[in-house]
């Protein structure tokens, strides 16, 4: 059977073709064989994902219930707390941290609904960068060409599902670190509404645009982990609103419903590589896409999500940057840096200028359902490349990755991050942007278009 699909696994495991023991060894022993060209772990949690599938078998053989996800692997960026590692943050001055009690919320979610947690993932320091060089744990390399980033700060968490280590993942995203890495090596990635999903047990980086969500190898996969992790969280975020119905039961009626589709263009083109631009004219033809649509201020909202981004950053290392600013990386320590010399009244300047900035979008959504962009303005880069081309100019590549997701998280909209059919050829993902708390409305499209053939996860190399 195939080990890609969470729905494929839980459904053997569950009719008793397979135990939830042999899936575990299965993905224990292709981590060990192909990690070490990947760099996508930095721990993993064999003994406690063995327990844990013989306590799947268990309930299976004694006739108790075992959840959607029974047997099903899954690893999360180390961000995230479990319980007795230590939350590492993708950083060296929290290797001597001591070891959370419990699991974050998202975390214990996922195990209670069967899952089998095998291990945490390599991420950017702290979450502040967008090509996963860690400058402690060493580069991820993208599972389609090893020279090349997997992209960040959420890298092993894409790298690990677009290899066909695990079929699940969670990552975090504040400017674009889910929708990068997903773009750039080939798998589904979920930014969710602001404020949708816990971040309790998370260790943050900028609360005001802090997200976290999942990676997988198709929608249907993508909407049966989102359907697990959403609910109130007492011990977390207050909001974190339940969707009326569960996704993943509703994804064929969602295929078929009519959507308005737009396409954003002016800043949202600019620079992007021709190659870009021709995955998202593919997508846009295929659901029908009826105009382009200018969002004014999108620069302005990126320029104000990298002051949120500095100030916020560096407001909570001050005290570590004074103590041990030496042991951060280098790239880190210096944004951070100058994040913290920001004066208060940039911040608010930068947080007021999002009531102008949401208020444009809204008008947009009047009119559209959903709005397609790039993911990212090219394909993967080499790894240790410091700069590239937009519009002929050379500019720095771990600064403009993102300059496509900025004013979406800026303003906290749910996106899917789909991975267009290229076959053969370096992954390019779109953005598939939905008004807020309408995940459904991006679920609709990216379904459809899975379902046509124009969406597709790249198949892993060596399964």
């Amino acid at each position: 059977m195939s080990f890609c699909s969470i729905v494929e696994i839980a459904g053997e495991v569950r009719a008793g073709r397979v135990t939830a023991r042999a899936v575990t060894e299965a993905t224990l022993s292709r981590i060990a064989r192909l990690d070490g060209g990947i760099n996508a772990f930095t721990a993993v949690t064999a003994e406690r994902a063995l327990a844990a599938a013989e306590a799947v078998d268990a309930d299976l053989a004694a006739g108790r219930p075992v959840g959607p996800l029974a047997g099903a692997p899954f690893a999360v960026k180390n961000l995230f707390d479990l319980e007795g590692l230590p939350t590492l943050a993708g950083s060296k001055i929290r290797r001597d941290a001591a070891p959370p009690t419990h699991d974050a919320t998202l975390v214990r979610r996922l195990a209670a609904a069967g899952g089998i947690l095998v291990g945490a993932l390599n991420m950017d320091e702290f979450a502040y960068g967008f090509v996963t060089e860690n400058a402690h744990d060493g580069p991820v390399h993208n599972p389609h060409d090893p020279t090349r980033i997997a992209g960040g700060s959420s890298g092993g968490s894409a790298a690990a599902v677009a290899a066909g280590l695990v079929p699940l993942t969670l990552g975090s995203d504040t400017n674009g670190s889910i929708r990068i890495p997903a773009s750039l090596c080939g798998v589904y990635g979920l930014k969710p509404t602001y404020g949708r999903l816990s971040r309790q047990g998370v260790f943050p980086f900028v609360e005001s645009l802090d997200h976290v969500g999942p990676f997988a190898r198709s929608i249907q996969d993508l909407a049966l982990a989102y359907d697990v992790l959403q609910g109130p969280d007492p011990q977390g975020d207050a909001i974190c609103v339940r969707e009326a119905d569960p996704l993943a039961q509703r994804l064929d009626a969602l295929a078929e419903q009519p959507l308005r589709v737009g396409v954003l263009d002016g800043w949202f083109q600019q620079g992007a590589f021709p190659e870009v631009l021709a995955a998202l004219d593919r997508v846009a033809q295929a659901l029908g896409a009826k105009g382009l649509v200018t969002l004014p201020g999108a620069q302005a909202a990126r320029a104000a999500a990298f002051t949120l981004t500095g100030f916020e950053g560096g407001e909570l290392h001050l005290k570590d940057l004074a103590a041990r600013a030496m042991d951060y990386d280098p790239a880190v320590r210096d944004r951070l840096l100058a994040g913290a010399l920001l004066p208060e009244g940039v911040h608010r300047a930068a947080q007021r200028y999002r009531t102008v900035f949401r208020d444009e979008v809204a008008k947009a959504f009047e009119r559209y359902d959903v709005l397609l962009a790039p993911s990212s303005v090219c394909p993967a880069p080499p790894i240790g490349q410091a700069t590239m081309e937009m519009d002929g100019v050379p500019v720095s590549v771990r600064k403009n990755l993102g300059a496509f997701t900025q004013p979406i998280s800026y303003i906290g909209l749910p996106v899917v991050a789909a991975p267009v059919n290229r076959p053969g050829l370096l992954p390019i993902g779109v953005q598939i942007i939905a008004p807020p708390w309408r995940e459904d409305l991006a679920f609709a499209a990216a379904a459809r278009l899975q379902r046509d053939g124009v969406l597709a996860a790249h198949p892993p190399k060596g399964v």
